[in-house]
């Protein structure tokens, strides 16, 4: 099956009230055990890289791996760039063939914000590529789009204003989550995710969903979140398998053998988002 985008995918999840995991790769195995996820439980899925990740390789190289494993699925792929922070960088992944662009303005002022993703938005729009943007700042730190705890949330009138004015295709909310380990559990503002649906129409997209309790990520999907993204905790598992090898055998020196362990957990750790986010079975 070939690339698909992002654009149907989310409002069939709108509309039937789940939502789709996107899981953030960084090698060959990763997107292997991602895929392997998906079509064992029969659901669609996104694969996305950040902009640090394609600093490591280019936009091409993980375009390639997710290309050729959407190719041999039988269930819908989409390859998503996460928190793309710059023009430049979100032309480089749409020019690779991505199926959906993030653009990353959270950082900048409202106008700001809305004048670059607007960008954005006219330039993949002309090819039918969904854009994705953020408006408040979820905490912690994605490679270099940095927040922290005392960043304002998604102010709902502010989201609609934006919405407007760009174009999106869905928006990024920062309802309480963060980037990377959480030190507690995270306290989610519930009310504020649902006063943005009840104004926003399109779908919404939960960040920094690594460590927020499964329950919080269904009431969040309940509230109309469309899109769920993992990415630290599958780091955390890929490095599990890596470790847990070389502990037990230090002489291993063929990566093949600790990243086969590295893949098959973060294969375990994917299926269970999906039943999560309830998207199995929606292939």
């Amino acid at each position: 099956m070939s690339l698909v985008t992002t654009k149907e995918l989310l409002l069939d999840a709108q509309k039937n009230g789940y939502a789709v995991g996107a899981f953030n790769v960084e090698n060959m195995e990763m997107v292997q055990a991602v895929v392997a996820a998906a079509e064992e439980l029969h659901s669609p899925v996104i694969m996305q890289t950040t902009s640090g990740t394609i600093k490591y390789a280019s936009v091409d190289y993980f375009y390639e791996n997710v290309k050729v494993a959407a190719q041999n699925a039988s269930v819908p792929v989409v390859m998503h760039l996460d928190h793309g922070n710059s023009f430049d960088i979100a032309m480089k992944a749409f020019r690779a063939g991505y199926t959906s662009i993030m653009i990353d303005g959270s950082a900048k002022s409202f106008e700001e914000n809305i004048a670059l993703t607007k960008s954005v938005v006219d330039a993949c729009h002309a090819a039918n590529i969904p854009v994705e943007a953020e408006l408040g700042k979820v905490g912690g730190k994605e490679d270099d789009t940095i927040g922290g705890e005392n960043d304002p949330y998604t102010n709902p009138k502010e989201a609609v204003e934006f919405v407007e004015k760009t174009g999106i295709d869905s928006l990024a909310v920062a309802i309480g989550t963060a980037h990377g380990v959480y030190k507690g559990v995270p306290k989610l503002d519930m009310d504020r995710l649902s006063e943005i649906r009840k104004l926003v129409s399109i779908p919404l997209v939960l960040h920094g969903t690594s460590g927020v309790p499964d329950g919080d990520v269904k009431e969040c999907i309940k509230r109309g979140i469309c899109k769920v993204n993992y990415a630290t905790d599958l780091r955390i598992a890929f490095s599990k398998g890596v470790k847990e090898v070389l502990a037990n055998d230090p002489t291993v020196f063929d990566p093949k053998k600790y990243n086969a362990l590295g893949r098959e957990y973060v294969k375990e750790y994917v299926m269970n988002k999906i039943n999560v986010v309830g998207s199995a079975n929606r292939a």
